[in-house]
């Protein structure tokens, strides 16, 4: 991150990732902030494994003082939606979640939905792009 920073000064910073990517981003961030990342992004958070809800894997959340944005599928086995919707609620204004309906964990969509994972994929971009022309910042207000 602080070679990113070097070679892209004045741009907002943004870490995160996909599933289990996400988690640990969220858990060092939690730890030891980088001064340089200005929001997480969380691609499928793993909030559980599957059929064995709780939420020991989001307490450290709480820690990350900086705005985080929760994409999560409708269907995912990782993220009962009444849980994850629980944790993000109780970040209050530094979580946004944004579902994207009949997605699993890997945003995979039925045939029978009349969309494509390409379709889901593109909406999750433009989800992410616009979050982040609030400048993560402003997810706070």
């Amino acid at each position: 991150m602080a070679k990113a920073a070097e070679l892209l000064p004045g741009i907002p910073l943004l870490a995160g990732g996909k599933s289990f990517g996400g988690r640990m981003t969220s858990g060092a961030h939690a730890e030891s902030p980088l001064d340089e990342v200005c929001g997480l992004v969380f691609l499928g958070f793993p909030l559980h494994a599957p059929g064995k809800p709780g939420l020991e894997r989001a307490v450290h959340l709480a820690s990350v003082r900086i705005p985080m944005l929760f994409l999560q599928g409708t269907r995912d086995d990782f993220a009962r939606l009444d849980l994850i919707t629980e944790v993000c609620a109780g970040l209050g204004p530094h979580a946004r979640l944004e579902l994207f309906d009949g997605a699993d964990h890997s945003f995979g969509v039925k045939k029978g939905s009349g969309r494509t994972k390409v379709e889901v994929q593109e909406d999750m971009a433009a989800t992410i792009a616009a979050w982040a022309d609030l400048g993560p910042r402003g997810a706070d207000e």
